[in-house]
């Protein structure tokens, strides 16, 4: 019986698949083998265990020199790359599929860790928004590349696997894009206020207020 939440569509269309790893970020661009409004299942040659978070461009366009904007999802499901009617596809060398479903939008009214209860300190709205950016401790030479989930005119949630200190003074900058949502050229400090800890993986919400 299927449980699927949304209906799904046999389509062949590109998509980019980008994830953290210790030593930097990674891309794959592939095409999906079917898509819904909840997600997608698309072959993949790096291996991904179920619950990683990684993030999807779809459709991707390969032609376009600007970037193209992100979606945070996560591995629900590994299985073998059938093209959904049993048949491997025939241009393709993959040996697996990642099943995907994309992670729903935070509320402005929990404060972006899901409870309702705790007060609403931002001065400025938030806009979900998945970019990479580049954040190092001011006393380190060398950054992380991490990504965004939500920002706003004075700070920012970055996810991240790597520790920061509640209070730890931070130099954050984005590469040159339209999609940047700070205008400033070159680093911008800022420091941490929270560490929300994401359920079920080892990774962590970052929560930043910059230094005006």
């Amino acid at each position: 019986m299927d449980r699927r939440e949304h209906h799904r569509a046999q389509l062949r269309l590109p998509v980019r698949i980008r994830w953290n790893t210790p030593f930097g970020q990674k891309t794959e661009i592939c095409k999906t083998l079917d898509i819904s409004r909840g997600g997608l299942l698309a072959p993949c040659q790096e291996m991904h265990a179920t619950g990683v978070s990684l993030w999807v461009t779809f459709p991707y366009d390969r032609s376009s020199s600007d970037a193209q904007p992100e979606m945070l999802a996560r591995v629900v499901r590994v299985t073998s790359a059938h093209n959904g009617n049993g048949a491997t596809p025939n241009s393709s060398s993959h040996h697996q599929a990642l099943a995907l479903h994309f992670a729903l939008p935070s509320h402005p009214h929990t404060n972006g860790n899901g409870h309702a209860t705790e007060h609403e300190r931002r001065v400025s709205p938030r806009r979900t928004l998945a970019l990479p950016v580049r954040v190092r401790p001011e006393q380190v030479p060398w950054f992380e590349e991490a990504m965004t989930i939500d920002v706003s005119a004075h700070g920012m949630r970055f996810l991240t696997h790597r520790e920061y200190q509640q209070g730890a003074r931070l130099l954050i900058s984005f590469e040159p894009t339209s999609l940047a949502p700070w205008a400033a050229a070159g680093e911008t400090a800022a420091r941490v206020t929270r560490l929300d800890p994401l359920p079920e993986t080892s990774a962590l919400a970052v929560a930043i207020v910059r230094e005006l």
